[in-house]
């Protein structure tokens, strides 16, 4: 009966593939068959809209099928610009700006790429529909004011007036409801686990926010009186006096326009040159696809690993088909970064990391690759993103040089972990929890019954000690500091990019394209030769993401593979392969939530 339901989950999996979704790979195909043939080119006088009101990825996904989402990467969009730069047809650009916050940093690498944009003597007009009283709204505003014009709509609201970030503790719920949260943390810093446990800010907790969020706003300010030419003293104070209507904006020099978003379009149109089009980035971006090279002569290669996301350990992405993705699996980036050692041809990495953090054993695989990179003898230069905190300050803490934007979120050196309990809580309401154990005392230290007793606290905080020390140890050796010093600056603490440059955590202020620049001299390629990039992980085929997503059932899988067969697919049969050997991997594999974690 089991082979039954089997054979027939595999047979309706293989007429979704025919009927859904070979269509949609039929018609990739189609497109990447005419993108081979022809190389389009923009029109004499392009203008390139670049919206910023969807949502922004840090890196460009490798899932093909991500191109149905709806998201920008940051990457993907400094890359374009960069090219855009070089193309004499492309005359102007136009910024839709979000009217909520943005992440700091991707604001902070967007503008960089919006600077070297306008210093190639090309128009920048932003466009902006107010800018909302959210979080970080504050980036949004630097970023549009980074144009030659900013213009707002008439019935909008200048309400940019200071950074507000809200926390939510359930440490009073949890005890009114008889759930016990039993976590440990190393140090006062790491405060991921206040809150589960607290109702308020503990003292460390409310300096280490404060303290980043002046780093960011300060940083913001004086990015933007420098674009604006304004005085930082004044424009704080103009700020914070605020919110305002487009006219008051208008009269304090806060924008240079009011209009409607068809008036800026035309504006910058006619600038552009007679019969000018808009292209949306994107669409301009798919035209020109990622750079192989920059400058000419290239005789070496810079190989640019990314990982985004939490990091686990495995291999593969538990995301959508149709979605990018938001993980770092362990095999997959330790692959990559092996592969870039392998290759003759590359001579230094840049390892792009956008994390928040993640499982120690997975963080440790991955800068032993990151190790063997340099033992090769390729110098590695991080590029960090938005976070590179916790496991992903691990996996970039033996880099050869750190790279990160005065905004980026890094350090927060510590660990935590624990465990809810809620037989009290489910006792409430008439259900009764019961645990049988066979072992040792510690076989049954993360049952939800119960908290920790006393032998298993002991243990557990000892490996948290451990852990910690561990990380202690490589941030140490990387950054060349005591263990002592290294403490001092660590106990979970999250610092900016700013910050973090001045405590010896990062070597540079800056995002991809000044690692790129500081891989070549550390690899002392001539300034004067072009140099190639070579991406990794490679992007998947279509036949490869859809045999990923349907590893689970192999009749759907020899079914997708089939059809790749009869379409004359060469990949099909070795996809299926792959599929058939990762299936017996990964069978009875699981995640458990509860041990520790950054």
């Amino acid at each position: 009966m089991k082979q039954f339901f089997l054979t027939m989950l595999g047979v309706f999996a293989g007429l979704v593939v025919f009927f859904v979704i070979l269509p949609v790979v039929g018609l990739l195909l189609l497109v990447g068959v005419a993108a081979s043939s022809s190389k389009p080119v923009a029109p004499a006088h392009t203008v390139l809209e670049l919206d910023l009101r969807q949502g922004l990825t840090d890196q460009v996904p490798t899932n093909p099928f991500a191109m149905l989402d709806s998201s920008q990467s940051v990457l993907g969009v400094i890359d374009t610009l960069a090219q855009a730069e070089e193309d004499s047809n492309v005359k102007a650009l136009l910024i839709r700006a979000p009217e909520g916050g943005m992440t700091p940093a991707y604001a902070d690498e967007i503008r960089q790429a919006v600077q070297r944009f306008r210093k190639s003597g090309k128009l920048v007009v932003a466009h902006s529909q107010g800018f909302a009283p959210s979080g970080v709204v504050m980036s949004s505003y630097m970023l549009a004011a980074s144009a030659d014009e900013l213009w707002m709509q008439n019935t909008s609201s200048f309400q940019a007036t200071g950074l507000s970030m809200d926390s939510m503790f359930l440490g009073r719920a949890a005890e009114k409801y008889g759930v016990k949260a039993d976590f440990e943390q190393r140090y006062e810093y790491k405060n991921a686990v206040n809150e589960f446990t607290q109702s308020d800010f503990t003292p460390a907790h409310r300096e280490a926010m404060t303290a980043w969020m002046n780093s960011i706003y300060t940083s913001v300010l004086s990015v933007v009186a420098t674009d604006r030419k304004q005085d930082p003293v004044a424009l704080k104070a103009v700020i914070e006096a605020g919110p305002y209507t487009p006219e008051q904006a208008l009269q304090l020099k806060l924008i240079d326009k009011i209009g409607q978003v068809e008036e800026a379009e035309a504006y910058v149109k006619e600038k552009a040159g007679k019969d000018a089009k808009i292209i949306k980035l994107g669409d301009y971006g798919s035209m020109k696809g990622q750079r192989s090279s920059m400058g000419s002569g290239a005789k070496s290669s810079i190989a640019i690993v990314g990982g985004e996301g939490a990091i686990m350990t495995g291999r593969g992405n538990s995301g959508s088909l149709f979605g990018s993705g938001s993980e770092i699996r362990s095999d997959d980036l330790a692959r990559a970064l092996y592969q870039a050692i392998e290759d003759k041809d590359v001579k230094a990495i840049v390892f792009r990391v956008s994390s928040p953090g993640g499982s120690p054993d997975a963080s440790e695989q991955i800068l032993a690759a990151l190790r063997a990179a340099k033992t090769a003898g390729k110098p590695v230069v991080v590029s960090m993103g938005g976070y590179a905190a916790s496991g992903g300050y691990w996996i970039s803490s033996e880099a050869d040089w750190i790279v990160a934007q005065p905004s980026t979120l890094t350090g927060s050196i510590g660990v935590y972990g624990g465990k809810f309990a809620f037989a009290e809580a489910l006792g409430r309401f008439g259900i009764d929890t019961r645990n049988l154990t066979v072992g040792g005392d510690y076989a049954d230290a993360f049952s939800s019954a119960s908290g920790f007793d006393q032998g298993q606290r002991a243990a557990f905080s000892a490996s948290m000690d451990r852990i910690y020390a561990q990380f202690i140890e490589r941030v140490a050796r990387g950054r060349n500091l005591t263990p002592e010093r290294a403490h001092e600056i660590a106990k979970g603490r999250v610092w900016t990019g700013m910050q973090a440059k001045e405590i010896g955590l990062v070597d540079q202020l800056g995002g991809l394209h000044e690692a790129i620049t500081k891989a070549r001299q550390l690899a002392k390629i001539p300034s004067a030769e072009g140099v190639r990039f070579k991406y990794y992980p490679t992007p998947q085929t279509p036949w490869e993401a859809l045999a990923s997503a349907f590893g689970a059932s192999g009749q759907a899988a020899s079914t997708l593979v089939r059809i790749g067969q009869v379409l004359g697919d060469p990949a099909a049969v070795a996809v299926m392969e792959r599929v058939r050997t990762e299936q017996m991997r990964t069978q009875g594999a699981a995640v458990l939530a509860e041990q520790p974690a950054f």
